[in-house]
C-alpha cells in the first residue's frame, strides 16, 4: 500500500501563484531579498489576502487572525504591518523585522499598530525614533556628489534601475525621485546640494522602492 500527501498551490485572491518562477517572488536568502524588501512585501499584499496569509504565515493564535476580516482602512493597514513584522521575525529573527519596521515607518509614515490589536504580536507600538538603516544603502564619496552623479547613472549604480537605459526609461515616466522629488531629466545632476543634515541623500523608484546614499 502506497501513501502521498499533497498540498493546493499557494495563490493571492488575484490568483498568482506564490513561487520562484513568478515575476517579483520573494527569497528567504537575504542576499537575494533583503529583509526590508521581504517585510515589504508582505506589507503590500491585497486586501483580499491579509487574514489567510496571517493565518497561513505567522504563529499568532487564530483567535486574533480572524480580526482581519472585520477591519478596513487604517485598521488593515496595520494587519498589514503585523503580517509583514511576523513574517520577517520568522525569516530573519526579530532584530531584522524590528529595523524593517522602523524603515517602513520613516520611508511612508505608516502608523503604529493599536494596542489592541493582535496583543501577541510583538511589533513595536510607540512611533519609531530610529533611523532608516534596513533600507537599502550604498557610500558614495563627497567629492562625487561635489562633481554630481546624473540621475540616470546614480539609479543603476544603486541597483534601483536594472541598466542605465531602464532608468533613463522610468525618468521619463515620471516614476524615479529624489527626497522625494521627481526628477525631471534623466541627467539632472544629483549633488551635495540634495543631502540632507545627516549626509543622505534618499532615493526612490515608484512608490515601494527605496533607497539611500550615504555621502562620505
Amino acid at each position: 500500500m502506497a501513501f502521498g500527501m499533497t498540498f493546493p498551490l499557494l495563490t493571492t485572491a488575484q490568483g498568482h501563484k506564490m513561487g520562484k518562477t513568478e515575476r517579483g517572488a520573494v527569497w528567504l536568502d537575504r542576499e537575494r531579498t533583503s529583509p526590508y524588501d521581504y517585510y515589504q512585501y508582505w506589507a503590500n499584499v491585497d486586501d483580499a489576502d491579509v487574514e489567510r496569509f496571517l493565518a497561513l504565515f505567522t504563529f499568532l493564535p487564530m483567535e486574533e487572525v480572524r480580526q482581519a476580516r472585520t477591519l478596513a482602512g487604517a485598521e488593515l493597514n496595520m494587519a498589514k504591518s503585523v503580517l509583514a513584522f511576523e513574517a520577517t521575525k520568522i525569516t530573519h529573527g526579530g532584530t531584522e523585522a524590528v529595523g524593517a519596521w522602523q524603515a517602513a515607518v520613516r520611508a511612508f509614515r505608516v502608523k503604529p499598530v493599536n494596542a489592541g490589536l493582535f496583543p501577541s504580536c510583538t511589533i513595536p507600538r510607540g512611533a519609531s525614533q530610529e533611523g532608516n538603516s534596513a533600507i537599502p544603502s550604498l557610500t558614495k564619496a563627497y567629492h562625487e556628489l561635489e562633481k554630481g552623479i546624473p540621475a540616470f547613472e546614480l539609479f543603476a549604480d544603486t541597483g534601483l534601475c536594472a541598466s542605465r537605459g531602464e532608468a533613463r526609461r522610468l525618468i521619463a515616466q515620471g516614476g524615479c525621485y529624489v527626497n522625494d522629488v521627481q526628477i525631471k531629466a534623466f541627467d539632472e545632476k544629483i549633488d551635495i546640494n540634495h543631502m540632507d543634515a545627516s549626509g543622505e541623500i534618499r532615493l526612490k523608484k515608484g512608490k515601494k522602492h527605496h533607497f539611500t546614499v550615504q555621502v562620505k
